[in-house]
């Protein structure tokens, strides 16, 4: 997920139906749903008070059999099908894991990518399963596992490219009206290109992006490639199209998003115990196997570390 390199703090109905497929929709559409839902239930979070030697939360949730997983909602990474049931790459991956470290049930807790930090510091949920990029503002809130991803971006435009955007540098050269997702890093990949903040559209999720750019109201959406590409095709609107994946520059150097879970800095047993099982998945190619269905590409697995990605 393309998320915001700071702390976090913090569709027309017509339009949507001229897409004609119902589960880009019915997904943002449960996610709503089931934010409420993901409120009710942060009653019955599990207490987080660390042993001093690395917490004890995985013990814990073996013997509940439940881990909950915040999520934000956003494809590939993690969001709620049309049946209402959680899916997307991050899902994937922690029923996989989480069973393999004797914890049966995965419970999703939707909430606004801005509110996971926050979220799981105050024990809505145990672990962040949203994509999420590791920064190095995060790393002081969080504990990262090693990512499972490395990310270029790409943008939403109209059919044809007619204003030739393929750069945050050509947005801000030819004036373009550039809409992006709330907290995304894009937002300030566009900023350091020289496009004015409070000229960008923020957007609750690429779905509304993309009917921005098919509605003549934005230029273009940027977004993670895998997003934008994916809710392009699977809108076949036929009016948009998404550019070539690129490298953003910030602060002149290239950026390139590594995306991972996220658990509170108390639990290092359960963040160590997972990186075990993700290694291992990632030498046998398992971990690949499970996340190309979601759209994923083998030359976006990386094998890089979040310690690198923390400094």
């Amino acid at each position: 997920m393309a998320p915001p390199r700071g702390n976090n703090t913090g569709n027309a109905g017509k339009t949507g139906r001229s897409l004609g497929r119902r589960s880009v929709l019915a997904g943002a559409a449960s996610l709503t749903a089931l934010g409420t839902l993901g409120t009710t239930t942060a009653c019955s979070r599990v207490s987080s008070a660390s042993t001093g030697d690395g917490g004890d939360l995985l013990e814990r949730l073996r013997a509940q059999g439940t881990v909950k997983l915040g999520i934000a909602g956003e494809q590939p990474y993690s969001y709620i099908d049309t049946n209402g049931e959680l899916t997307g790459s991050s899902p994937a991956i922690a029923r996989v894991i989480f069973k393999r470290l004797g914890i049966e049930n995965v419970q999703p807790l939707p909430t606004e990518f801005n509110s996971l930090i926050p979220g799981l510091n105050s024990q809505q949920f145990d672990v962040v399963a949203a994509g999420m990029y590791i920064n190095s503002d995060r790393c002081k809130q969080v504990l990262f596992a090693d990512p499972e991803y490395e990310m270029k971006d790409a943008f939403i435009v109209r059919k044809g490219n007619p204003k030739g955007l393929h750069t945050y540098k050509d947005v801000a050269e030819k004036g373009a009206k550039l809409a992006t997702g709330v907290g995304y890093a894009e937002i300030d990949y566009a900023v350091d290109a020289g496009v004015k903040k409070s000229e960008i559209k923020l957007l609750p999720d690429q779905l509304a992006g993309l009917l921005e750019v098919q509605g003549g109201r934005a230029d273009v959406f940027a977004g993670t490639a895998i997003t934008v590409r994916n809710v392009v095709k699977q809108s076949k609107s036929g009016k948009t199209e998404y550019t070539k994946n690129f490298t953003p520059i910030l602060e002149g150097k290239p950026d390139l998003g590594t995306g991972a879970f996220a658990f509170r800095m108390s639990e290092s047993n359960l963040r160590d115990a997972f990186n075990e099982e993700l290694h291992k998945m990632k030498k046998s190619g398992e971990l690949f196997r499970i996340m190309r269905p979601f759209g994923f590409v083998e030359d976006e697995m990386t094998t890089k570390t979040a310690k690198e990605r923390c400094k």
